[in-house]
């Protein structure tokens, strides 16, 4: 018989964030009953069950279920043969009042008297299940082709994403089969764009481009090569000039005692000096009037503009010198050879420059000196290109523009090289695409067989189907569930309406609708496509929102129609529903076997624990004083007991549950202790004689932290439970100090190896 052995692992599946089962924990046996509080994953473990019921894929996470001995991973359900049924609140959804209408859907069942038409329908099943057979095979060898595609392209879309995947935000750092697959289909769809192949210069161009940041722009060259025609022009004219003046044969015959004696007679003047600055004897009148005859107002003119030409190539060389040239690593790479090919030029022709107006100075030096003669311009001048700046400051201009449009050239880059690497696959992409085409219409083929065949049964079933029968059926078990007959159902068409005092029910209430489905739920197990004695039925909180009394005809109800599967799921959070199956199963025979694992039932609990602010779900074996008391009270004492003397580093996280249990520990204790007193808590409280500070103290503890939807989802600051230990003491202290005789003999039960003596503290 196949069973489900062990859920052998469950990696991000709800809480369950890393669980492996345990080797000291039995495998699940005929009979599990599995007990946890709301918020420890019973609905995730159902959803899994229901995965593997319906054959498909888990939507969350990682599972590996152990089934006949063998490991089946969530992949795999689509192969399971296992007869699973699953009872949860995805089932009440989905079966009894489905989206878009109020309606449920009718249970068919087979009449027995018309055994010519079973027999057609087991004839038509015979064909059926050799066409299902070859749709398996069709479906397998889509599969296969489709799995072969999606190897393809998660192996094409790899090195994609390698190559051109960034820091920052960029498409291709999310790049996957997915992208690969339709990239590929759209190039397939054009011809032309095999041409999306790179030369493999073009492709480093794009690839550096690609990996490249973007860069700083920098400011153009603000300077102009001189015109050197321009300056030889103007030198000529100066130093073809001549003065006419009474000149002094000997300082026109010595241009440097000229020069001398001239810039002297300007020294004497400006300082009105009577004596000679060098000799200090007496200026000769007659001496004084021939210099100054000599070196006339046009002979200071000419020298004048000697100076201003000289100070003016002077300032043309500074100029030639101060050029900032950017460096080579301010540019974009693609850049740099023409930047530095125009630098060279550049720098030639500056050192030209240079030297022409170092050589034209020092001429126009000599004309200084040799004021009245006329001289001839022995310097050449250089040819220079002109333009240079201007080609230089082309290259720096086509940097910054770059600069302005770095993101587009950046994802037109890997744009093509994306392409480059697609076009090299695409030959095989569009060779495995027509594998799955074809494949697929087979398949198609194969299902419209099927289809043809299911209509044909479905025709013949629906003639011998009787609808009253199931409905009278559901209506008389209705009434006993419930304890009154206010509810039924009446059959329509395609379903049942819900009636309620005689006239079409407005609302219905959780406890009713758990109530209809489970009773659906349970007729639905003796469908003749499912084989109870060989299936698996799960039953996940099947008594939500039931008062006692309906509780205990539910359990009824369970017993009867589960009671012969061949292997039974009851995950509960209801202690009341959970002491009634724990006191079924053991009490089933062959339970009191010595070996735990060779009995029939099995018995275990999910406990959430929180780590690193991440709620983490386990299951384990059940807690002794869970399976051994009539009620949670010892079993949260002992919790309540454990955490108030926990050690004082204890992970402020572990104190997420606390609130809650402290919260039903105090409410069954007062409920006790307290039995006159109604309303509440604090009403309970205040009647208790204790001090005033901490009772306030609990009461705030418990207001503030605890909730009655789930335990272990507080919403408020980690750090405001950091005295939950102290208030847990403060709320152990009370309980010893109104009943001393309870406490020590609860503390004895939960920690035999404890000092009663020292009760609380």
């Amino acid at each position: 018989m196949s069973r489900i052995s062990r859920i052998l692992r469950l990696r991000s599946c709800g809480v369950f964030r890393n669980f492996t089962w345990p080797s000291n924990l039995p495998d699940f046996g005929r009979y599990n009953l599995i007990y946890g509080w709301n918020g420890t994953g019973k609905t995730t473990l159902s959803r899994i069950f229901q995965d593997l019921q319906v054959g498909r894929k888990p939507t969350i996470g990682e599972v590996v279920l152990l089934i006949d001995g063998g490991d089946v991973s969530g992949d795999s359900f689509r192969h399971s043969t296992l007869g699973v049924r699953v009872f949860n609140r995805d089932f009440i959804q989905d079966n009894v009042f489905p989206v878009g209408g109020d309606d449920m859907p009718p249970i068919l069942v087979l009449g027995a008297e018309n055994v010519k038409k079973q027999k057609e329908i087991e004839r038509l099943k015979e064909l059926r299940a050799e066409a299902q057979r070859q749709l398996t095979s069709a479906r397998l060898a889509e599969q296969s082709a489709n799995d072969e595609v999606d190897q393809f392209c998660i192996d094409s879309a790899k090195p994609i994403k390698d190559t051109l995947r960034t820091s920052g935000q960029n498409p291709y750092n999310y790049y996957n089969k997915t992208s690969f697959r339709a990239d590929a289909q759209e190039m397939a769809g054009a011809s032309d764009r095999i041409t999306d192949r790179l030369a493999d210069a073009e492709r480093r161009i794009l690839l550096a481009r690609h990996q490249g940041t973007s860069k700083p722009k920098i400011p153009t060259l603000n300077y102009a090569l001189p015109d050197l025609n321009a300056i030889a022009d103007r030198l000529v004219g100066l130093l073809t000039t001549t003065i006419v003046s009474a000149a002094i044969a000997a300082l026109k015959a010595d241009p440097s005692l000229s020069d001398w004696t001239r810039r002297g007679l300007k020294l004497h003047r400006d300082r009105e000096a009577a004596r000679c600055l060098f000799c200090d004897q007496p200026l000769a009148a007659h001496r004084l009037e021939a210099l100054k005859a000599h070196f006339n107002a046009e002979y200071e003119r000419l020298v004048q503009r000697v100076d201003e030409e000289i100070n003016s190539l002077k300032a043309e060389s500074e100029a030639s010198e101060t050029i900032q040239i950017p460096s080579a690593t301010a540019l974009y790479d693609h850049l740099v050879p023409e930047l530095q090919t125009g630098e060279r030029s550049l720098r030639e022709a500056l050192v030209s420059v240079r030297g022409f107006l170092a050589a034209s100075v020092q001429t126009l030096e000599d004309k200084k000196r040799r004021g009245l003669e006329e001289m001839r311009l022995e310097l050449k001048t250089p040819r220079i290109a002109q333009d240079l700046v201007v080609q230089l400051n082309a290259v720096i201009k086509r940097h910054n523009e770059e600069c302005d449009a770095f993101e587009s050239q950046v994802d037109e880059a890997r744009r093509r090289l994306a392409g480059h690497m697609i076009a090299a696959k695409l030959q095989e992409f569009v060779r495995l695409r027509e594998v799955t085409v074809c494949a697929t219409a087979g398949r198609r083929m194969e299902e419209q067989r099927v289809l043809a065949l299911d209509d044909e049964i479905a025709e013949l079933e629906r003639e011998i189907v009787e609808h009253r029968q199931p409905a009278e059926e559901l209506n008389r078990n209705l009434q006993t569930y419930l304890g009154h007959g206010e509810l039924c159902l009446e059959i329509q068409e395609t379903g049942y309406t819900v009636i309620r005092g005689g006239g079409p029910a407005c609302t219905v209430s959780e406890g009713e609708s758990t109530a209809i489905a489970l009773l659906y739920f349970l007729k639905s197990l003796q469908d003749r496509r499912f084989d109870l004695e060989h299936g698996v039925v799960v039953l996940d909180d099947p008594v939500s929102s039931l008062d006692s009394n309906a509780l205990f005809l539910a359990f009824g109800f369970i017993r009867e129609r589960t009671g012969d599967a061949g292997q039974l799921f009851i995950l509960t959070h209801n202690f009341s529903f959970f002491r009634q199956v724990l006191n079924w199963f053991q009490h089933l025979k062959g339970q009191k076997k010595n070996v735990v694992g060779n009995r029939p039932a099995q018995f275990f609990m999910l406990d959430a624990a929180q780590k690193d602010k991440v709620r983490n779900s386990v299951i384990r074996s059940l807690d002794p004083l869970l399976a051994d008391y009539e009620s949670e009270y010892q079993y949260l004492f002992a919790r309540i007991h454990q955490a108030a003397t926990a050690s004082a580093s204890q992970d402020l996280e572990a104190n997420y549950s606390l609130p809650n249990m402290a919260r039903r520990i105090l409410e069954a204790f007062l409920a006790f202790r307290q039995p006159q007193v109604s309303g509440e808590l604090w009403r309970k409280m205040n009647a208790v004689p204790f001090d005033d500070a901490k009772k306030l103290r609990i009461l705030r503890f418990l207001h503030t932290h605890s909730h009655s939807i789930a335990v272990g989802e507080p919403e408020h600051d980690l750090t405001a439970l950091a005295e939950g230990p102290s208030v847990l003491n403060d709320l152990l202290e009370m309980i010893e100090s109104l009943d001393r005789d309870h406490f020590l003999a609860m503390v004895q039960l939960v920690s035999p190896s404890a000092d009663s003596g020292q009760g609380a503290r």
